[in-house]
Formats: structure tokens, C-alpha cells, sequence
């Protein structure tokens, strides 16, 4: 039987979306839309996923382990952003701002925050959080200064009207009015891979406990990451992703997201 399979079209994942003896691809553009179904109903075989969802599904028990294929990594700095035409905002003054973002959990906005409260001295627990979505995980319980905005509401036009001072985005807004409240964000995120020695992962990719060719999977998923030229910012293998893995395992520890820090190789078995 072929394997129910959620993967986007990446660079590393081109060659391996080619093989449809071995796999059924879902007809999903964005992945992301479909995470709920990965961790919720349990519906895929193998599936791209992100960090933070892989880890809060680890936290309540659902039968996933990962592999270790980044498919998708970027600095997250340059994704927050505020409305220019309302004043100047710095990541100091968030403290009892009123911040969107599409569900607390989602792996930017857990990235954003671990960068706020490190390096900016942000109180998480004085920002007013405005989500847009519930959590993918069910079990999940977002924090008590946690609110949903209204029905029918959209984040930026939210920002644009004042109702928001800031939000964490998953593209750079085509609006030259927001910018990003962390100054000059790239060499920000130069600062913090020399200070960490790591990326910020996004999405790996994740299997069911119970998949019996795990192995020829991860080998087909690295054989299209070489054909892709062995992009540096989608890092395969254990080792190759223990600091970034121990990392991302922190940032959402100290978030109080998940009960414990997990070791990197719980998150394989």
C-alpha cells in the first residue's frame, strides 16, 4: 500500500514528490492548512510538520516520531512587524501592546517570542496575544493573556486600523507602511545564529510510530535533497541538527509550552 503523504514543494522535496510508486501525495498547496489533520486525526503516513507542532503532539502522546530532513528553515526576525503610519515601535515597548498572530502555537510566532523575551527583555506574560486560529494540537491551551479576535477579522487589516500594534506574519507584508519592529532583522539574525550556533527550524518531517520503511523514506528524502545541491538551511541527519533540535526544544520549554526538555533522540523514537 502506498504511504498517505503531506509534503510541500520545496526545493529538497522536488525529487522525492516525483516517486508516486511509493507514496500518495495529498493535494494540499500549503501544508501548513493541513497540519490539524496531521496531528488531530492522524491521517498521514508521513508528513511535513512543523517544529513546534511536532513537539507539543510529542508532549500529548500522539504516535509520531521525526526524521531527521529540514525542509524548511528561515530567521524569523523580520516577521514582525507594526503599522509605520501609527509611530515607531521597538520590541521593548510590547509590553501591554496588543500583538496578532495567527494561533499562538504556530512555530514562527513560538520562534518570535523565545527572541523577544531573550534578547529584547519582553515580558510574554504583559503582551496582550491576539490569535486569529486554535492551536493544531487539540490538547493544547494557549496562556491566560491569550485572546481570539473577532469573527470574520483579518490580521492586517487589524494592524492598518489601529485594533493591533503589532503582528507576527508568515510573509513579509507587499506594504511598504509595516515594518519590522526588530531593527535591521538580518543582522539580528546574524547576532543570534553566532550566539546559539544554530537555525531556527520550521518544518521537518514526521512519520507514524508504526510505518515499517521509515528508513527507505529518510533515504529517498536525502537523495533529493543532494539532487537539490544539499541546500545549508535544510540541514539532514542527527548530528546535523542536535543544536538546532536542542535549541527549538528550549525556546518552547521556557514558553511553558511542553512539560519537559525533551533529549533530541526522544524525538526520533
Amino acid at each position: 500500500m502506498k504511504l498517505k503523504t503531506l509534503m510541500g514543494d520545496h526545493a529538497v522535496t522536488q525529487a522525492f514528490k516525483r516517486n508516486t510508486s511509493l507514496f500518495d501525495f495529498a493535494d494540499v498547496k500549503a501544508p501548513a492548512t493541513a497540519f490539524k489533520r496531521v496531528v488531530r486525526a492522524l491521517e498521514f503516513d508521513v508528513a511535513e510538520l512543523a517544529i513546534v507542532t511536532f513537539l507539543l503532539a510529542k508532549a500529548h502522546g500522539k504516535p509520531l516520531r521525526l526524521l531527521p530532513a529540514v525542509v524548511m528553515a528561515r530567521f524569523q526576525h523580520p516577521y514582525l512587524v507594526y503599522n509605520a503610519g501609527r509611530g515607531p515601535l521597538s520590541p521593548g515597548e510590547l509590553n501591554g501592546k496588543r500583538v496578532g498572530l495567527r494561533s499562538y502555537s504556530v512555530t514562527t510566532s513560538a520562534w518570535i517570542r523565545g527572541i523577544l523575551a531573550d534578547d529584547f527583555g519582553v515580558d510574554l506574560g504583559r503582551v496582550r496575544w491576539v490569535t486569529f486560529e486554535e492551536p493544531h494540537v487539540a490538547e493544547f491551551r494557549d496562556p491566560p493573556n491569550v485572546e481570539r479576535a473577532p469573527a470574520g477579522k483579518e490580521i492586517l487589516a487589524m494592524l492598518q486600523a489601529g485594533e493591533l500594534d503589532a503582528a507576527i506574519v508568515g510573509a513579509i507584508p507587499d506594504d511598504a507602511g509595516f515594518k519590522p519592529v526588530i531593527a535591521d532583522p538580518e543582522a539580528a539574525a546574524k547576532a543570534w545564529r553566532r550566539k546559539h550556533g544554530a537555525i531556527q527550524i520550521n518544518h521537518m518531517v514526521a512519520v507514524k510510530r508504526d510505518v515499517e520503511n521509515a528508513d527507505e523514506v529518510y533515504r529517498l528524502l536525502l537523495e533529493s535533497r543532494k539532487a537539490a545541491g544539499n541546500p545549508e538551511m535544510n540541514p539532514f541527519g542527527i548530528e546535523e541538527n542536535r543544536r538546532n533540535l536542542e535549541v527549538a526544544i528550549d525556546c518552547v520549554y521556557r514558553q511553558r509550552m511542553i512539560p519537559r526538555r525533551f533529549t533530541v533522540e526522544e524525538l526520533f523514537q
